[in-house]
């Protein structure tokens, strides 16, 4: 209706006679009413996915695997339902990323998926998404707690949970190379002290360690304080390396992120620890460390919880449709955590994808 009167007025203005003014009017209501069926097509569409545009802001790329294989997984998804993602990088800068959304904004997407780069500092454009009528889906990383009434959902694993997996299984490797009598001494290896990664994920661990060491009174855990590597594989070699040659009786590892895989195995052959009396798990599921696993099944690589960047991504798009929709039943509590598993040397061979860089979910 706006568009008919408006192209009266022009008519008008134009000096047209009444009665070709009112041809046109008719004219144009009837075109009127053809983009009306048009446009409900077309939304009846988007809300199956096809000819959806998705906004994603990513907090970074270059340099992560873990993020790169993030992305695809929503790429792919995407490209499933019918959708166009509009991908752009911030590369670790929050005001490049403020900046990012309001282009999203511009072109006109549906919805948003934003990976923060800080969960506070994103806040303008959680608002501008909030006045534009964009609903926003975060992934990987949450948003401040200020923040989170205008977010439909958070796409993430449960990094206790999932550290869980790694713990348990830990503890029953554990069991059978060492018996169910004696001392065990135990350490990990986080990013910083204090950082929230590290706390969840080695809370995860001692969690589900301590469930299955509790069924085993003889069984003493010393647990080492924990030790810092920034994420890094040679910042993790020094730290590891002078906890295993002061505690030569160091039996279990906690490495919480297979990056820092490489700096542990030399910090340990460096104190001659690295062999068959070490047992390690580790968090990620990246592919060079199942690989390790299909290699030297009886090596100390012995479990790698898999947080799953690939079904991440998948899964920030099944969101993103489901906020197009209107559907908070799809994430009731703003939270979907996507199911994870633990790999050990028997199923690292079925998750082993030589083409892969992080393990993903079977179908």
């Amino acid at each position: 209706m706006q568009r008919t009167t408006t192209g009266i007025r022009r008519n008008n203005r134009l000096g047209k006679a009444t009665l070709c003014a009112s041809v046109l009017t008719v004219a144009m209501f009837g075109l009127a009413g053809c983009k009306g069926g048009a446009a409900a097509d077309n939304a009846e569409e988007k809300a199956s996915g096809k000819g959806l545009v998705i906004g994603w802001s990513q907090r970074g790329i270059s340099g992560s695997d873990w993020w790169k294989t993030l992305v695809e997984g929503g790429q792919a998804e995407a490209g499933k339902i019918g959708a166009r993602l509009e991908l752009l990088d911030a590369n670790g800068d929050t005001v490049r990323q403020n900046a990012d959304v309001q282009t999203l904004i511009t072109k006109g997407v549906d919805v948003v998926v934003m990976n923060p780069n800080d969960p506070l500092g994103v806040g303008p454009s959680v608002q501008a998404l909030k006045d534009a009528g964009i609903p926003v889906v975060t992934v990987n990383s949450s948003l401040d707690k200020s923040l989170v009434p205008d977010m439909f959902c958070y796409v993430a694993e449960d990094q206790e949970h999932t550290g869980s997996l790694a713990g348990e299984t830990a503890a029953q490797k554990a069991l059978e190379k060492f018996g169910v009598q004696g001392e065990i001494k135990l350490v990990g290896i986080g990013g910083f002290p204090g950082d929230v990664l590290s706390d969840l994920r080695f809370n995860g661990f001692m969690a589900g360690w301590n469930r299955v060491m509790d069924k085993h009174p003889g069984v003493t855990t010393v647990k080492l304080d924990t030790k810092y590597g920034e994420w890094k594989p040679d910042k993790a070699l020094a730290p590891i390396r002078d906890v295993a040659t002061a505690n030569p009786d160091l039996k279990v590892i906690y490495s919480m992120s297979d990056v820092m895989h490489g700096g542990i195995v030399q910090g340990l052959q460096q104190a001659g620890l690295w062999g068959d009396g070490i047992i390690m798990a580790s968090y990620d599921g990246g592919m060079g460390a199942i690989k390790e696993m299909v290699d030297d099944p009886k090596g100390p690589l012995q479990a790698d919880a898999s947080n799953q960047p690939w079904d991440q991504g998948a899964a920030a798009v099944r969101m993103a449709l489901a906020a197009y929709n209107g559907d908070q039943a799809q994430c009731p509590d703003k939270t979907n955590y996507i199911e994870t598993t633990v790999i050990t040397p028997a199923e690292a061979p079925e998750y082993y994808v030589p083409t892969d860089t992080y393990v993903r979910a079977k179908n």
